[in-house]
């Protein structure tokens, strides 16, 4: 039985360790195993100047950060990245705009959604990130063949004033729900070390838990503190809190991806293997995230060569999108 609320999340987080791994990995074993991890490229295709404020955020106009604007790419632009992306061995490719939602009138959405064509036309997955969606933006980007939505809730419904003020909680179920009805996947998570609780981080997963149908996959975010942000300082999170974390989604999400998303570079390689262990199944793949490092693809050969325990060509040491 799918569980729903934070005092039963909280008893699964706070089994001994050992015991949480082994169930989460008896439950992996069940839905999909070891030898299927999903490999995602994250271009992003607009940069810089959003109108938000989310404070981990160095894409926010409200923050002095190092981060340029750059007007939304080509299509044809894209299209390069995505077939470099599919060549290093990507299956998904996602793309991020910083907005705070897609202008419905004008070109720029007509070329998102041109952007998701091409790309189908390459036999990949597509995701965006566009912010806040109106229902019949989710209708045309389903008709373009998007594949998934990125959403994230960030973090839980109490703690997110601390982080972000000019949108609302509501405002992102809202959009979750327009995608959902339009019969594009979601994928939402949220991001752990912003000065949030281990429940704040239960009830996140317990708000989506409570989504029909749930997130097709759900990534789970270490902070990157960048400069110039409100959380430039914040401190690492303990790497068996991210462990646990995901040892109790992929129980209460047994069907979903679980995708080993922004801090990565930050990890051991011992670290990731035990993410994998307790259940994450998914990462983003490839050199940069939005705009954040990323490890190398021949770092991450190695490590699926660890995982393997099987020699692979690991001679691409950087696969540059752009």
């Amino acid at each position: 039985m799918t569980m729903k609320t934070v005092s039963e999340l909280r008893r699964l987080y706070d089994q001994p360790l050992l015991e949480l791994i082994a169930r989460a990995s008896d439950v992996h074993r069940q839905h999909r195993g070891y030898g299927d991890i999903q490999k995602c490229a994250l271009l992003s295709i607009k940069t810089g100047g959003c109108p938000e404020d989310c404070a981990y955020c160095p894409q926010s106009a409200h923050y002095a950060t190092s981060v340029s604007r750059q007007p939304l790419l080509t299509v044809e632009e894209v299209c390069r990245a995505a077939e470099r992306a599919k060549q290093a061995g990507a299956t998904r490719f996602c793309m991020g705009a910083a907005w705070r939602s897609p202008p419905r009138e004008g070109p720029e959405f007509q070329r998102i959604l041109d952007m998701v064509r091409a790309v189908r036309n390459l036999g990949m997955e597509v995701c965006v990130t566009l912010g806040m969606l109106t229902a019949e933006q989710a209708r045309q980007l389903k008709e373009a063949g998007l594949t998934a939505y990125n959403h994230n809730l960030d973090t839980s419904r109490q703690f997110y004033p601390n982080i972000i003020t000019t949108r609302t909680y509501e405002d992102r179920l809202a959009t979750l729900r327009h995608v959902a009805q339009a019969g594009i996947s979601v994928c939402s998570g949220g991001i752990i070390g912003m000065g949030e609780s281990i429940d704040d981080r239960l009830a996140m997963l317990a708000e989506l838990a409570q989504l029909d149908p749930p997130p097709e996959s759900i990534p789970i975010n270490c902070l990157i503190p960048i400069p110039g942000t409100p959380l430039e300082h914040a401190p690492p999170v303990p790497p068996v809190e991210l462990v646990r974390l995901i040892a109790v989604a992929r129980i209460t999400f047994p069907a979903s991806r679980i995708r080993l998303s922004a801090g990565r570079h930050r990890l051991s390689q011992e670290t990731q293997i035990l993410c994998f262990l307790a259940g994450a199944d998914s990462i983003f793949y490839g050199d940069k995230l939005l705009t954040a490092p990323n490890p190398d693809v021949h770092d991450d050969m190695q490590l699926f060569n660890t995982l393997q325990g099987a020699a692979q060509d690991c001679s691409v040491s950087k696969i540059p999108l752009i």
